[in-house]
């Protein structure tokens, strides 16, 4: 049995001091040209994240959740429309909708804890304008089913995908589907900064040229104000760490990829765990891994367990789904998504796992279930 050790859910520190050297040597950069709002550096990020992801448009704002925002302005979406997206999200995704005036429709997730599209097509109705799928832990959903919803409905699709940048759907990446697409840089996820970050992305010129009107204060190219506007810009200093950090981005996907593998290998014959699909299941879908998300009997035990062995683990979103917050969803009743809140518990997923810490909390899983 391998000797007890600790195995942190985050490990921001040891990610920063890997890479201090550089990371300071690109912040006194930035900060010796007293380059902070609107600059090259996030020019340069924007144009580098949009080819990495294939797309024509990305505009660096100031987290994910103002991006969404955004994007459903841009779109037009707001009073009297409805919006479709998944119960088995971040609350933001909900809130979005909310601050724009429009009707957050949740419906079910399914096996793969994405939005089920059956669930997507039962609640259309006349006052449906849009689909948000939650492109989740690192995965895309089955988009060509939903895109046919869309289409067949006269519906725009504006995807959340702050937690899948990278992540691609039959060769496509997520958030390039619909309208528009939006991602976070939230230290914790994919690709973080060391603060608050967000981008839209879009290959549909008008809604970037709304993107950019709406993210400082409606002022165009040539600094004149020609629309209303907010404060919603990418930071110059978040963007270079990200322009940084991209270079190697490839790099971190590989790892994260490598260690689901190890915890599919190594746990796959737990009978009493539901592993997500592994890195390579199918040939449709490319996961990065964001989150390790397994569905697991005696859940609280067994995060107790892991603990007393150093362990970190989280129920996501607070182990609650929007529904379930005292947000007006009194009457909505959504049983796959609630059952899977009872059993659904992330494990250790980040860069800064070694093969070693990997094993151990296979080891300790194992240990738990006395197998």
């Amino acid at each position: 049995m391998s000797k007890r050790h600790d195995v942190p859910f985050f490990n921001y520190s040891v990610l920063f001091k890997a890479r201090e050297d550089e990371y300071m040597e690109v912040l006194h950069d930035v900060l010796s040209r007293g380059a902070y709002i609107l600059q090259s550096d996030l020019e340069d990020f924007e144009k580098n994240l949009a080819d990495f992801l294939g797309v024509k448009h990305v505009l660096g704002v100031a987290d994910g959740t103002n991006a969404l925002k955004l994007a459903l302005l841009a779109t037009g979406i707001g009073v009297k429309n409805e919006v479709i997206i998944p119960a088995h999200t971040y609350v933001a995704s909900a809130a979005s909708v909310h601050y724009v005036g429009a009707t957050p429709v949740l419906v079910e997730c399914q096996h793969d804890h994405l939005i089920d599209p059956v669930a997507v097509r039962q609640a259309v109705t006349e006052d449906t304008r849009a689909i948000m799928p939650v492109q989740l832990n690192g995965r895309t959903a089955n988009m060509d089913v939903l895109c046919e919803i869309a289409e067949e409905y006269d519906l725009v699709i504006i995807e959340d995908s702050a937690q899948a940048l990278g992540s691609r759907f039959k060769g496509r990446s997520a958030g390039s589907f619909g309208v528009a697409g939006t991602f976070s840089f939230y230290p914790a996820k994919l690709l973080g900064c060391f603060g608050d970050g967000g981008a839209v992305i879009t290959n549909n010129d008008e809604i970037a040229e709304n993107i950019f009107l709406l993210r400082d204060h409606g002022r165009n190219k040539d600094g004149e104000v020609v629309a209303w506007g907010t404060n919603c810009r990418l930071d110059n200093v978040q963007a270079a760490i990200l322009n940084f950090k991209l270079k190697t981005y490839e790099q971190d996907i590989a790892r994260r990829r490598e260690i689901a593998a190890m915890y599919q290998e190594g746990l796959t014959d737990v009978d009493q765990l539901v592993l997500p699909p592994g890195p390579n299941d199918d040939q449709v879908h490319f996961d990065v891994y964001q989150n390790y998300e397994i569905e697991v009997d005696c859940r609280d035990e067994l995060k107790d367990y892991l603990k007393e062995y150093g362990i970190g683990t989280i129920i996501q979103f607070g182990g609650k789904a929007v529904h379930q917050y005292p947000l007006g969803f009194e009457d909505v009743s959504l049983p796959f998504t609630e059952q899977l809140y009872k059993r659904a518990l992330l494990l250790p997923m980040h860069t800064a796992l070694s093969n070693n810490d990997v094993g151990y909390v296979i080891e300790r899983i194992r240990g738990f279930y006395r197998i």
